[in-house]
């Protein structure tokens, strides 16, 4: 069968992670998804395990190759106006523009919106951006460390009450955002399908944050109060918790419908009596009680190693998970089995494994595992494609090389 959005040229013009990951996806559904990029090449291809503090010799970016591949790379000196001439013309051959540049940005080069749809009204711009495309703030440079994490509550709220804010992890909101954004286009591209017009896409990284945080959000937006920080000592519910085993690993219980799970539990666990206590035969005198509760669960598994509550929780029908770290997450065995993590085989690089997107289509495998393209690797082909000339193209080469 057709990959879904075979036919499908994409111009991606955009750097870092939320709008490159979005073309990956796209590339995954089959689209044409042309990278354009800075002759050296923009810093993310270039940010080494190594120079991220990780003790290995990969010579990539694993991100950079996750979030590009299966795309076609253009490189662009765009200070020479003949650079800007030959990339509105490759925007021409486009169905969508996926772009993160600044509205300002996008007017120097002739790529603002307005003027790219009243030239070809079927013609869809998805744009990204930290606060929205217009307003004080929209010019404002951003990662999602910022609009999504810090601006949105997010930061303040994921933490511990004896904390300080959380440090977000790289690409949390971009990827997030990625998932709205390839949304958008393909909603959009259906649109056109029927009607015939195209449009205008926007993301902006700071309506992730409180979409991503919805629950609190619309709680806060009900209410005007931030939502009660988590005290894991003294819980409302102490079987939805965290508890540190005597190893120093942790465990997470999530019985939220704590009364279907406490006789259960309290097997598992081994406690005389405890099914039987009074004071916790349901979730509103677990509450009443929740000091003692929470004292005697975290004496109990602090008792025994990570290892000996994964036996004794065997077989018995509870929600739980360890806290794995990282390192042990990625050898999870169903999500290898279901193709979590395909092979990429690099023709520089070699063979790595890397994230697959996050959905699955039973007609339409999608393409994954396909390699990130050497910087300028198809910048002829794409030239020629658009109908320059070769004076114009052996320009551009010189230019990038």
């Amino acid at each position: 069968m057709p990959a879904p959005l075979e036919g499908i040229r994409v111009i991606e013009l955009a750097s870092f992670v939320a709008a490159p990951s979005c073309g990956a996806l796209l590339a995954d559904l089959g689209a044409d998804v042309i990278k354009v990029e800075v002759p050296w090449g923009e810093i993310y291809r270039h940010n080494t395990p190594r120079m991220a503090g990780y003790d290995s010799d990969f010579p990539a970016s694993a991100p950079y190759q996750m979030d590009n591949h299966g795309k076609r790379s253009i490189a662009l000196d765009l200070a020479l106006p003949q650079a800007q001439e030959a990339l509105r013309q490759i925007v021409d051959t486009a169905d969508v523009l996926l772009t993160n540049m600044l509205p300002a940005r996008l007017d120097k080069y002739g790529l603002d919106p307005e003027h790219l749809l009243e030239a070809r009204p079927e013609l869809i711009v998805a744009r990204l951006s930290g606060y929205g495309p217009t307003g004080p703030e929209a010019n404002s440079p951003a990662f999602d460390y910022s609009a999504f994490w810090a601006r949105t509550g997010l930061m303040e709220t994921l933490h511990d009450v004896d904390a300080p804010p959380a440090f977000q992890r790289p690409g949390l909101g971009d990827h997030s955002a990625a998932l709205a954004l390839g949304l958008g286009i393909v909603a959009a591209l259906r649109t056109r399908d029927s009607e015939g017009h195209g449009q205008v896409i926007d993301v902006a990284l700071q309506d992730i944050g409180y979409y991503v945080a919805g629950n609190d959000t619309s709680t806060a937006l009900v209410t005007n109060e931030s939502p009660p920080q988590h005290d894991r000592s003294r819980p409302r519910n102490p079987l939805w918790n965290h508890y540190q085993c005597g190893d120093g690993r942790w465990i997470f219980l999530v019985m939220i419908e704590s009364d279907r799970y406490w006789s259960t539990i309290a097997e598992a666990l081994g406690i005389p009596g405890l099914a039987e206590d009074e004071r916790f035969a349901d979730a509103l005198e677990r509450w009443k009680n929740t000091d003692e509760l929470s004292a005697l669960l975290l004496e109990t598994f602090a008792s025994k190693p990570l290892d000996h509550w994964r036996e004794a929780f065997e077989g018995h029908r509870l929600i739980w998970a360890p806290a794995l770290t990282l390192a042990e997450a990625v050898q999870d065995k169903d999500a290898i089995d279901r193709g979590v993590f395909p092979m990429v085989d690099h023709p520089e690089y070699g063979k790595f494994r890397t994230v697959a997107a996050p959905f699955r289509m039973s007609a339409n495998p999608l393409r994954s595992d396909s390699p990130a393209p050497a910087l300028g690797a198809h910048t002829r082909e794409i030239c020629e494609e658009a109908g320059l000339d070769d004076e114009a193209i052996a320009l551009l080469l010189a230019a990038s090389s």
